[in-house]
């Protein structure tokens, strides 16, 4: 999902197609609907096919930048008020992706999102290793358990599998919660971060150059990422 016609190039200026107002609340309610890691389906035999095994399954953090589309007005955009406008101005590129992997509040995000994770997942596998064992119980016993006794162990069998998915979508639940609290954490020291170095360079347009994101083309001297590093790690340490 990409901030797709917010901006457009034409004689020579940047073309602003929404309100400036707009911007802030797109990247907020975009920040909502991100998440990187959910709790899916994962069968790794035919033993857990039958019982629809849950897995983690991690999505890189690159893309939820991407979806977030970053796109940070700051320096002469201040002032804007009409529907749309013309800046005539520098413009500044960041690689969120490098950002995230070299910066120390980085790094710590990722870390503490696969702590996280990593947790909850491990709860998760002891619910699953249970369920494989009556699982294997029953087809041990089958041949000579009664079918009152059979229909019993199916039904005891039922309700632990509710219980284990009703516990797996509780856990999905606090990933998503944590997801999204660690990213808005990110998001908001990556603004910060990013207005501080743009406008000490006098920037007045800084966008996001990774694939799919909004920029086409640049020159690599665009490119502020190192500058926004440094003043990450002078900032949050």
């Amino acid at each position: 999902m990409m901030f797709k016609n917010l901006a457009s190039w034409g004689h020579g200026a940047l073309t602003i197609s929404r309100p400036c107002a707009n911007v802030r609340r797109l990247i907020r309610r975009l920040a909502h609907l991100a998440s990187f890691a959910l709790l899916r389906p994962c069968p790794r035999n035919d033993a857990s096919r039958r019982i629809g095994v849950w897995r983690v399954r991690t999505t890189s953090f690159l893309n939820i930048m991407q979806m977030l589309g970053l796109v940070l007005l700051v320096g002469g955009m201040a002032g804007c008020t009409g529907p749309e406008m013309k800046v005539e101005g520098k413009i500044g590129v960041i690689d969120p992706q490098r950002i995230l992997n070299e910066s120390s509040a980085g790094k710590k995000a990722k870390d503490s999102l696969s702590s996280f994770q990593k947790n909850r997942q491990a709860l998760i596998e002891l619910d699953e290793k249970e369920l494989r064992r009556m699982e294997e119980d029953f087809i041990k016993q089958a041949s000579v358990l009664s079918p009152t006794a059979k229909r019993e162990r199916e039904e005891q069998f039922r309700r632990r599998m509710q219980e284990y998915q009703q516990k797996v979508a509780e856990l999905n639940r606090e990933v998503q919660e944590k997801q999204k609290d660690v990213l808005e954490s990110f998001r908001d020291k990556l603004e910060t971060a990013v207005a501080k170095v743009a406008k000490r360079l006098g920037l007045q347009v800084v966008v996001d150059k990774s694939k799919g994101g909004p920029t086409l083309y640049h020159e690599e001297g665009l490119d502020i990422s190192g500058p926004v590093i440094e003043e990450f790690n002078r900032e949050y340490p």
